[in-house]
């Protein structure tokens, strides 16, 4: 056999090998947090788009809105800023055993906010509501249902997903395990925690929202517009860990761009420079894959207008700048090598703005 083609079946094998390793899957606890959010009045897990589920959901728990747990995690919000993606840090972070919610591994696993609240009464509150609720039933009465969803997200989304994609334009390999959760009473919301587990590799979880289509009922059915929530936060695991490489430069732009941008940023609860300056490299990245991976001109430019609606107005010049690095990888060998210019592209972005801006005052 010709050794080219040898090179390529293994290549192809690779690839699909990459894929397979990420599983959809449902989560008791991340449902166990968002309903227990939902039914505490949390804005951001109240969105009515589940449809029947949601009605369902709302029938089973809406008695237990009065339940001792509730006032008490209220106050977690209120007094620590328990909210959006900390209570997904938390599911990700719990197990359920002999219908008892316990944490796995420890405290150095959850998110920030977490470590002003005393998890143990936290857990006792939880485990109340738990029992009290009778949550096990409800959700092992709809494993049928979520298991036809995930059938159809597995089907029509995960098609556009390439794993490949990512090492080849980032210049390294993975170093951490990948999954997808189908949060299926997050709505519109969507979340990127991580956790670290004793012993184990570090795992990033895409949690993706539930929502169906007010005509037909169902959701996914348009895999390729709901490709890119998927494809955005497995950038993440790329980006992040970059940040820390390069805050010297990076850090300052950062910083001037939350000032400059801080109301657009603050209502999507991105309030430091690191949030901004990897959400807008991530943003940026999700066009390039776009465009490398068959999706059309129509959506390329829908997902530029969509960043561009959401405050990030400098996403033409970064997107412009990474093609220039796709394109010059004998130059640059990976992304972190590409840095310097990543910063001086947003600071000629800040240089041309504060030029624009001084020229009407």
């Amino acid at each position: 056999m010709n050794k080219n083609v040898i090179i390529t079946i293994l290549l192809a094998l690779v690839a699909m090998t990459g894929n397979a390793q990420i599983k959809v899957e449902v989560s008791e606890t991340v449902e166990l947090m968002s309903i227990l959010s939902r039914t505490a009045g949390f804005r951001e897990y109240s969105m009515d788009m589940g449809g029947r589920y949601t009605k369902e959901t709302e029938e089973w728990f809406s008695p237990f809105k009065n339940h001792p747990a509730i006032p008490y995690y209220q106050e977690l919000r209120a007094k620590h800023g328990i909210s959006y993606d900390a209570v997904m840090n938390m599911a990700i972070n719990l197990e359920v055993t002999g219908q008892k919610v316990s944490m796995i591994g420890d405290m150095n696993s959850l998110e920030k906010r977490w470590q002003k609240v005393d998890v143990d009464t936290f857990l006792v509150r939880l485990n109340q509501f738990y029992a009290d609720t009778r949550f096990h039933d409800f959700y092992s009465q709809h494993q049928s249902f979520y298991e036809s969803v995930l059938s159809t997200y597995e089907q029509n989304v995960m098609q556009y997903f390439h794993q490949d994609w990512y090492p080849r334009f980032y210049g390294t390999e993975p170093t951490e395990k990948f999954g997808v959760i189908i949060g299926f009473t997050n709505g519109g919301g969507n979340y990127g925690p991580s956790r670290q587990l004793p012993g184990q590799p570090k795992e990033v979880f895409a949690i993706c929202g539930y929502s169906v289509n007010e005509t037909t009922g169902k959701a996914f059915e348009s895999g390729m517009d709901h490709a890119s929530t998927l494809i955005h936060e497995f950038n993440h695991s790329f980006v992040n860990p970059l940040y820390d490489a390069n805050t010297d430069r990076l850090g300052s732009v950062g910083e001037k761009l939350l000032k400059r941008h801080y109301r657009g940023m603050s209502n999507q609860a991105y309030r430091n420079a690191a949030t901004v300056v990897n959400e807008s490299i991530v943003r940026a990245a999700v066009i390039l894959y776009l465009q490398e991976n068959g999706f059309t001109a129509g959506q390329v430019e829908a997902e530029m207008y969509d960043q561009i609606a959401r405050d990030f107005l400098w996403m033409p010049e970064l997107v412009t700048a990474l093609r220039y690095y796709s394109k010059h990888r004998n130059r640059y060998k990976t992304l972190n090598d590409y840095y310097p210019e990543i910063a001086k592209c947003l600071e000629t972005y800040l240089k041309a703005e504060t030029k624009r801006i001084d020229k009407s005052l």
